[in-house]
């Protein structure tokens, strides 16, 4: 007795009809609140397109292909996008169907010849992911520029490289910068290979064994700006790696991206002094009148971890899933990578921005960098073609030399003689050092360690300047690659609106 009232309770507040009070609330409003917001206009594109190889393939006739298609022109899409979910239809998808058919006849029932709603849903996520991964890849592209016109500004701005968070030895920003700029193209071509792997069309899949009509699968890739099919029809509906791989570049990219917003953050402190950010990127304290608190640096750190968190949850809904079509890789997981993208976008934006308005701090950076033991490395190198010794034997030398200078409460070497370093010279080799003092004094300025560094990859300002230069050309190919994608999208919407004008112009 107590079961059965306990069980008359839970109807009386979940309902005893599909869906559930809790269902409808948890799952299918949030779904479909996504759906309106989303994928109203892909869901059209893929009827428009459906549609026309149906009647290309006489698979419906001409005169219900024009009714359909006027059924479909006449959709209030603004309608569809404001009003909430109605628990008569299950999903955004039956919603539209019930609609064309009220408004076409039962003939619009034919539009779902030779398809299902599982094709669809996935080729809707993936038309839906590639213009997210197309908007990321513009605004990456913008970053990267930005980085590169803000480097060709500092090619001769000295600073210290670390190595273990310790001064290891004399780079330029411009250096860094471009050692930024490298990891971005990268994270671009991840994200082309992704795409790659995104725009592939579902169509014609089916449930899961594609159909028995004589559709063409083919057809409607084209029309749909696909760049390619998933063959295997299983695969198209269960394949859930688009989703995973475009997460884990995205997630890449964050994490690295996070690294260089760690370093900004470090060197804003007034003991690092690196730079100062202009003021719309810092805020006040309310207590303490000196603060010029860097919160945008901040809040960029902190958000590409959600960007990481929210991927990486898109990585652990796909963990242990079924192989074949299940909700886990669907409605569920899907805007957590939106959520990712759509954020990443807005973190490149507010980055360059707050990169192209900071004024970096030159003469402070070249002084640490003079008053400090960075220089070394070339002084070792430069006794070795003076002196005709080992490098062991030179670093020894110029170690000795360091020990002292420290054992003294000397911290630079600005505080290194020629006499300090013949005496340990002797005591290495049994012989008086053959470097003159010019060229001693010369092999510990910061200067002349950067540009002595002329191979490829190196600091010297000519070597950056044509790297810069490189970057530069190679812009050209990465956003000529940008536009062609962008413009085969919008030629196949456009080619699909004149499809659906044909249809309705003899209304």
């Amino acid at each position: 007795m107590f079961f059965q009232n306990y069980r008359n309770l839970i109807n009386e507040k979940e309902g005893i009809l599909f869906p559930s009070n809790s269902y409808r609330q948890m799952v299918l409003q949030p779904a479909y609140d996504e759906a309106r917001k989303h994928f109203l206009d892909a869901m059209l594109q893929i009827h428009i397109a459906h549609l026309k190889m149906l009647e290309e393939q006489e698979l419906v006739t001409s005169e219900n292909a024009r009714r359909i298609g006027q059924a479909i022109q006449n959709l209030d899409l603004e309608y569809y996008k404001t009003r909430d979910y109605n628990p008569q239809f299950e999903d955004l998808f039956f919603r539209i169907e019930n609609k064309l058919i009220e408004l076409g006849g039962d003939v619009s029932g034919n539009l779902h010849i030779g398809r299902s709603r599982n094709d669809m849903g996935i080729a809707i996520y993936r038309m839906t992911l590639r213009k997210k991964m197309l908007t990321l890849m513009q605004e990456l592209l913008n970053l990267r520029q930005s980085l590169i016109v803000f480097a060709e500004e500092h090619v001769e701005t000295i600073m210290i490289g670390y190595t273990h968070t310790q001064q290891a030895q004399p780079t330029t920003f411009a250096h860094y910068l471009k050692a930024v700029i490298d990891q971005l193209t990268r994270d671009y071509k991840r994200m082309q290979a992704a795409y790659n792997t995104i725009n592939r069309s579902s169509m014609g899949a089916a449930a899961l064994t594609t159909t028995g009509f004589p559709i063409s699968r083919e057809r409607v890739q084209e029309l749909l700006a696909f760049d390619d099919l998933i063959e295997n029809a299983w695969d198209a509906v269960a394949g859930a790696d688009y989703i995973a791989e475009a997460a884990s570049i995205v997630q890449l990219a964050a994490l690295n991206l996070g690294r260089t917003s760690q370093d900004f953050l470090l060197w804003a402190t007034q003991e690092f002094n690196a730079f100062k950010l202009a003021s719309p990127y810092v805020q006040i304290s309310s207590i303490m009148p000196q603060k010029r608190n860097p919160v945008s640096i901040e809040h960029t750190r902190s958000l590409l971890s959600s960007v990481v968190g929210d991927a990486a949850t898109v990585l652990q809904m796909v963990h242990n899933t079924p192989f074949g079509d299940i909700v886990d890789t669907e409605d569920d997981m899907q805007p957590y990578l939106w959520r990712a993208i759509d954020r990443l976008v807005g973190i490149y934006k507010l980055f360059a921005g707050m990169i192209l308005t900071m004024d970096v701090n030159k003469e402070n950076l070249l002084k640490r960098a003079q008053n400090s033991f960075a220089n070394v490395t070339e002084l070792a190198d430069s006794l070795v073609r003076s002196e005709g010794i080992s490098f062991r034997q030179s670093h020894k030398i110029v170690s000795l030399c360091v020990r002292e200078l420290m054992a003294n409460n000397k911290e630079s070497l600005a505080s290194l003689t020629w006499n300090l370093a013949n005496e340990k010279c002797v005591e290495v080799t049994g012989k008086t050092l053959q470097i003159n003092e010019i060229a001693f004094y010369q092999a510990i300025q910061p200067e002349y360690f950067v540009n002595i560094r002329t191979l490829k990859g190196g600091p010297a300002p000519a070597t950056m300047r044509k790297s810069l230069s490189q970057a530069q050309d190679d812009t050209v190919h990465l956003e000529n690659w940008l536009r062609e994608k962008t413009e085969a999208i919008l030629k196949a919407e456009n080619g699909l609106e004149q499809i659906l004008k044909g249809w309705t112009e003899h209304e």
